[in-house]
């Protein structure tokens, strides 16, 4: 090839790291229980932006009947090192309670050996603090089956007694899914997911009749465009 600019060399191998790009990722869209009652739940993100600078909006819950259950966040999102990023927004949080709106800030990335966390610390009204931590890892079994483990942990500074949630560690939660990815944007797959809550927020989960300790098998589909 002859001498060309650097410019140049990013059209013709399509590398211009600052063009706009978006994608739009399921994770998790599947059947489950909870207290014995059909649910679906859902883990979804969307992003656009570049390489560097990115709007992320992010959202999970649970669907029972016509009642729905979880929260939305919307991030800037900045690359800070070749493997992490900042973030910076909002969080708000629906359900049977009252919803709650917090001010958020966290890192993302992938730690060594390739695990990929998320931690995020929130402010709310009223004195109000949470943290969450989520770490992700997938082992590739074959080229299309995958086995995807997730540990998730869930921390907040006040009672909030109307939405059942005690101060310090309130839950956790272990999966196992195993998907096979008959396009990798499309895998349908099975699982296994284990939830706990704890102190406060697991006698307040009994106190209204729900699981403080529940092991469920799941099935569900993982999409993204």
């Amino acid at each position: 090839m002859h001498e060309m600019s650097n410019e140049q060399m990013a059209e013709l191998m399509q590398m211009d790291d600052t063009s706009a790009v978006a994608m739009v990722l399921l994770d998790e869209f599947e059947w489950h229980e909870i207290d014995n009652s059909n649910a679906m739940h859902w883990d979804g993100q969307a992003w656009y932006g570049n390489d560097y600078n990115k709007a992320w909006l992010r959202s999970e819950g649970n669907r029972m009947g016509s009642d729905n259950e979880g929260l939305a966040e919307l991030f800037w999102d900045r690359v800070v090192t070749r493997w992490w990023d900042v973030q910076g927004g909002i969080r708000h949080d629906f359900g049977d309670g009252p919803s709650r709106t917090w001010a958020a800030f966290g890192v993302h990335g992938l730690a060594p050996y390739w695990f990929e966390v998320d931690a995020t610390v929130y402010v709310g009204e009223k004195g109000r603090t949470a943290a969450r931590f989520s770490g992700e890892y997938e082992l590739r079994m074959t080229q299309r089956l995958i086995l995807q483990s997730k540990v998730e942990f869930d921390l907040y500074g006040k009672d909030d007694p109307r939405n059942s949630i005690g101060t310090g560690l309130a839950d956790s939660e272990i999966g196992l899914r195993l998907r096979y990815e008959f396009r990798r944007e499309f895998a349908p797959y099975v699982g296994v997911v284990w939830t706990r809550s704890y102190g406060d927020t697991a006698d307040l989960a009994r106190a209204v009749g729900h699981d403080d300790d529940d092991l469920q098998v799941v099935a569900g589909l993982r999409v993204w465009f």
